[in-house]
């Protein structure tokens, strides 16, 4: 017997039993459909997380002022500000270091014509924006002569533009800051959540020495909130940091034993953490979906193994007419893996659906990718293979003679 012609019998096989392919087969339905959505979400969360880290600039640093103790009280990370801009500034010396930004920052109020916003605002220096891989949508941002001469001018987030200006060009208007009217010379182009959930495009930005005198108010003048630093590439990060922990023991004259009073901290690392923990996720619910492979499976092997004993005389006559045991075997397999195959065919199409409907509902970014599609493909032919097998095998070792002599 040819392929085709066992292909076509157990075809016909399946149709004459359609309720119980059907049952046989919803085992399946529900596996790939479960693989195909837990994955989905999976590599959305991977996507997005690659996507916020590459907003965030490559090869970062931030330097945040330490933890301090002062008469027998100890004071926590950030409660005192240790760093200044020249710190900032001589960091940016270091052979191993591209650029620094040094930030100062708070809450304002912005004021355009009858509207008004609530927002964060950063002081900081133009090598922010390359730093912070910054992309200008229109006008442009300020210059290291509006940082002299501590210029009025602001750079907008995009939310915030939209907030104030909503279809209107922002560029060369002037809002109000705390009621100081500050030009508006660039809005940015959005960058979405950042890994903390906070959204960077509610955002304002003006030079640092703006922020300081006129803005902000600092009492500890020169000093900063925190900045960042960008080392020249991946392979210079280790040295970059060595060499800023050393400068800034150096000029906070720190000496040995004595705690630094400024924290170095890796953001490439942090990065890696959280797709690494993403990466993990998808995989944990990649192998929980699994489990209802499993169970589909041991429910096709079970309703196979029925099938046989039902057949059994069915079996004597076709060896009796001249089917050899591979015939034999190869229809039974052939139609377990048709009942998986058929299977994930619809739970393929059941879990897109599924994906789709969860990015809706609950706003999450879904991928699903031809890689994820084939390995759902794979694995249900390879459970019709693998648990079809069986029950094949025992239909192709019966002796013709026991076989028609079953009642």
């Amino acid at each position: 017997m040819n392929l085709l012609v066992i292909f076509v019998e157990a075809l016909g096989a399946l149709r004459q039993n359609r309720l119980r392919t059907g049952l046989t087969m919803l085992g399946m339905i529900i596996g790939v459909a479960a693989v195909v959505l837990m994955l989905s979400i999976g590599q959305g969360a991977r996507t997005k997380i690659t996507e916020t880290i590459a907003s965030m600039g490559s090869n970062l640093f931030i330097v945040v002022p330490g933890a301090t103790s002062s008469g027998g009280f100890s004071f926590g990370s950030g409660s005192v500000r240790t760093l200044t801009i020249n710190d900032a500034y001589a960091i940016a010396e270091l052979a191993s270091i591209s650029a620094t930004a040094p930030v100062t920052s708070g809450t304002v109020q912005l004021n355009y014509s009858a509207k008004n916003w609530s927002t964060i605002i950063t002081g900081t220096t133009p090598d922010y924006f390359a730093v912070g891989n910054w992309r200008i949508e229109t006008g442009t941002i300020f210059t290291d002569s509006d940082i002299r001469s501590a210029a009025r001018v602001v750079v907008l987030g995009s939310i915030t533009a939209k907030n104030l200006f909503g279809e209107e060009d922002p560029i060369d208007k002037t809002i109000r800051i705390t009621n100081r009217p500050f030009l508006v010379i660039g809005v940015l182009a959005a960058k979405g959540q950042s890994l903390t959930g906070r959204d960077q495009d509610d955002n304002v930005f003006i030079p640092i020495t703006t922020s300081e005198r006129q803005i902000t108010g600092n009492p500890f003048p020169g000093s900063i909130r925190y900045m960042l630093a960008q080392a020249k590439s991946a392979e210079d990060m280790d040295i970059a940091e060595i060499e800023m922990t050393l400068l800034l023991q150096q000029r906070h004259k720190i000496t040995k034993g004595k705690e630094n009073d400024f924290t170095v901290r890796n953001l490439t690392a942090i990065a890696d953490v959280a797709t690494d923990a993403a990466k993990i996720m998808s995989i944990v619910l990649g192998a929980i979906a699994s489990v209802s492979l499993l169970v589909g499976g041991i429910g096709i092997m079970n309703i196979m193994l029925v099938s046989v004993t039902e057949r059994t005389r069915e079996i004597g006559i076709r060896m009796a007419i001249g089917a050899n045991r591979r015939a034999i075997l190869t229809q039974f397999l052939l139609e377990a893996v048709m009942i998986c195959f058929m299977g994930g065919f619809l739970g393929l199409l059941i879990g897109i659906g599924g994906a789709w409907i969860v990015s809706r509902v609950a706003d999450m970014l879904i991928v699903i990718t031809v890689g994820m599609v084939g390995l759902a493909f794979l694995f249900a032919s390879a459970i019709g293979v693998f648990f079809g097998y069986y029950p094949a095998k025992k239909a192709a070792s019966m002796k013709p003679v026991d076989a028609l002599r079953y009642e």
